[in-house]
């Protein structure tokens, strides 16, 4: 099962990996990883950094994928986002949260991908 649900983690990442490049997106990196959490996406578009989380589910039977996104996930995200800026001193960049959900739906062979920007903001007690 662990194994299924990462298959379809890692094909909804690539999907969305791709719908960015098609938007005209710079793909700086995927997977980030610090001890703090992972960043699916960590993108560019124009002169602002945006960090993307991916929400993959085969239906919407159970909610539709962003729901899972709650604030201990947000908390994660913007420690682990401020850890990149930290690590490769952007600090005099603009960045944003943004979420991409992705379905499957039972009768159509494309996916269903819904963009999200800003999401969601940075706690502001983790700001410097």
């Amino acid at each position: 099962m662990l194994n299924y649900k990462k298959q379809v983690g890692d094909k909804g990442e690539k999907l969305a990996e791709d719908f960015l490049k098609c938007k005209g997106y710079n793909i700086i990196q995927r997977n980030y990883r610090c001890k703090l959490g992972e960043i699916d996406i960590i993108a560019e578009q124009d002169d602002v950094i945006v960090f993307v989380e991916v929400r993959t589910k085969r239906t919407e039977s159970f909610g539709i994928p962003q729901s899972s996104i709650n604030s201990g996930k947000i908390s994660r995200i913007t420690k682990t986002a401020l850890s990149y800026i930290q690590e490769k001193e952007l600090f005099d960049r603009s960045c944003r949260f943004d979420v991409i959900a992705i379905t499957f739906p039972q009768k159509s062979k494309e996916p269903n991908i819904e963009h999200i920007e800003n999401a969601f903001e940075m706690n502001r007690k983790y700001m410097y």
